[in-house]
């Protein structure tokens, strides 16, 4: 019965070994959420001389994302409203281009050949048409040219999560979150809402083991009785 159990418990650790090597969970952390990026891209492309397109890295608080311990918020873009410029601003007043801010965490060989999970917790999203936000894990490959992706908006409140298979150990991870929508004139930015996310609990690797060992006794308690 002794070996029986030692062969039982080394078979309960590597099953647990084995379930964290093609499965990880991740949340939102300041630690380690600390990089942005803006695309930009015109609104209305039959309007010469109206709007552009680009991108750059930017930091948080450009993007009008911001950390108060493990809740970020995350609000329309202001930082390029410039009422005397048409490549932001139309004549009407309204943004020249959708902005597509991005908060996120990249790793390189982290987080590959595996089942990435994201969790996040929406507190609240107030954000107002045509302003959203969501939640992505994209995997780009080690040259960039291609990347596979998977998002969900930040519509319904309370704890989600959202998976993707990653791929190679050249590959580039990362997950976030983007928010889109025109440039914002600061006048009025207040009006068109913000949303909310929470870090949710992530189990550290010793809970895979322990319920390992928890399944190991079920099965020693039925053999006993």
């Amino acid at each position: 019965m002794k070996r029986i159990t030692m062969i039982s418990l080394s078979a309960c650790a590597l099953l647990a070994a084995a379930a964290q090597a093609y499965s990880q969970t991740v949340t939102v952390d300041p630690g380690t959420m600390t990089l942005g990026y803006m695309n930009w891209s015109p609104i209305a492309t039959d309007a010469p001389g109206y709007g552009g397109s680009g991108s750059s890295a930017w930091g948080l608080s450009d993007l009008q994302a911001s950390f108060s311990g493990t809740t970020l918020t995350v609000s329309p873009n202001i930082n390029c409203y410039n009422a005397s410029s048409s490549y932001w601003v139309n004549a009407d007043g309204s943004g020249a281009n959708t902005m597509d801010a991005n908060v996120y965490n990249e790793t390189t060989g982290t987080y590959v050949n595996t089942t990435l999970t994201f969790q996040y917790d929406v507190l609240a999203d107030t954000l107002v048409s045509p302003y959203y936000s969501v939640a992505f894990i994209k995997d780009f490959a080690s040259d960039y040219s291609s990347f596979t992706s998977v998002t969900a908006p930040l519509t319904t409140l309370g704890e989600a999560s959202l998976s993707l298979p990653t791929g190679g150990a050249g590959d580039h991870i990362q997950y976030g979150f983007e928010t889109f929508g025109p440039d914002a004139n600061p006048a009025t930015a207040a009006q068109l809402g913000s949303a909310e996310i929470a870090a949710v609990a992530v189990p550290e690797p010793a809970s895979f083991a322990l319920l390992g060992m928890g399944l190991l006794g079920a099965l020693i308690w039925r053999r006993k009785a």
